[in-house]
């Protein structure tokens, strides 16, 4: 097998890579919204068919004495269902919202991406006697199978991909949660009443993990910085409880009606989107200022900011169909929350009454 039929192997397969790339061009821009829009249903079958072409590229390319012409057959049939592929997702995106977009984009994308390594490795390994390269083609072929079969998962509408971006949100606050309970007090006087009510405090939350080690990083917290620990694990916990109630209140609102492809439904959604990706962003804050020593005022923006968030989130609600009493009940209980956590931060500490005194001394 020389060089000149693998240098013909390169040409084909760059035409078809070059291809392929103006088509994934076209996915970057939005359908417009008076067409059909496309069935994610049916992007899954065309998955389905690049999985099995894939598969038959495998054996091919594989196999003992593959004809260069064959192989040229294949690889055609190979991306001409690969751009049909595209071209459906393109247009599974109208009326697609940015969240949904995002998802299909990023699905279709890792399709493309498993079936441009299976290609340019085959290529590669054409005329090769080297057995690695003739071995790392099954597992190229088993990548394509795995992109194709996470389209399965993909979510299908603006509704559905919103709210696993909450749900994702949701859960990074629960690992911060997660993070702060296992703060404890730092060694100090053992008769020191707000100490042991501290160290009482931080030994009653419940540990997700039996292996921490009271000497990692964060375990050596003063009585009052424990006391604000213990009051930022509160506006921690009920943030999260506004989270799910806010995703429990938008499943309300789709129970009484289909509005996957409503603009103004979508939109709305798209802003609450943002509004818990910013309240995310300050538990992260928030949770990284706990560690000593505390940065108190960043701590006392983050608790502003998230007082700001709420309030958004209440307005967008009342844009659609008006938030749920749970939802009110869960952001009233972050408020309050917040208030005693500033109330908190306020709290001069040993550290502040020591410096003050020295001062008076100096001044005396």
């Amino acid at each position: 097998m020389g060089r000149a039929e693998k240098e013909q192997l390169n040409k084909t397969l760059n035409s078809h890579l070059n291809t392929i790339h103006e088509t994934l061009q076209v996915l970057d821009q939005s359908p417009a919204s008076s067409l059909d829009k496309v069935s994610w249903e049916e992007v899954i079958k065309m998955g389905d068919q690049v999985s099995k072409q894939a598969t038959m590229a495998g054996m091919l390319w594989t196999g003992e004495t593959p004809e260069v012409k064959a192989l040229e057959e294949n690889m055609e049939a190979y991306f001409n269902i690969l751009q049909g592929f595209l071209l459906l997702s393109h247009g599974s995106l109208v009326r697609a919202g940015p969240t949904l977009s995002s998802s299909i984009h990023k699905s279709a994308k890792q399709v493309v991406d498993s079936s441009f390594k299976l290609f340019m490795e085959s290529v590669s390994s054409y005329g090769s006697h080297k057995k690695d390269q003739k071995l790392s083609i099954p597992q190229l072929v088993g990548s394509v199978w795995n992109s194709c079969s996470a389209l399965k998962k993909t979510p299908s509408t603006n509704v559905t991909a919103i709210g696993r971006g909450m749900t994702q949100v949701a859960v990074s606050i629960k690992d911060v949660l997660r993070e702060m309970k296992e703060l404890k007090p730092g060694s100090s006087d053992p008769t020191d009443e707000t100490y042991e009510q501290a160290s009482n405090n931080a030994e009653s939350e419940p540990q997700d993990d039996d292996n921490s080690c009271e000497d990692e990083l964060g375990n050596d917290l003063s009585p009052e910085e424990m006391k604000v620990a213990q009051s930022a694990i509160g506006v921690v916990s009920e943030t999260l409880v506004v989270i799910k109630d806010l995703i429990r209140t938008i499943t309300g609102l789709l129970e009484l009606e289909n509005p996957n492809d409503c603009s103004n439904f979508v939109d709305c959604l798209e802003k609450l989107l943002k509004l818990c990706q910013g309240i995310g962003e300050q538990i992260d804050e928030l949770g990284a200022c706990l560690y000593p020593p505390q940065e108190v005022p960043a701590m006392k923006a983050t608790s502003e900011k998230i007082f700001s968030i709420i309030d958004d989130m209440q307005v967008e609600l009342e844009n659609l169909k008006g938030p749920s009493e749970g939802f009110i009940q869960a952001c009233n209980g972050l408020r309050g929350s917040l208030r005693l956590f500033e109330s908190e931060l306020a709290c001069p500490t040993t550290a502040d009454l020591e410096a003050k005194m020295q001062n008076i001394a100096l001044s005396s």
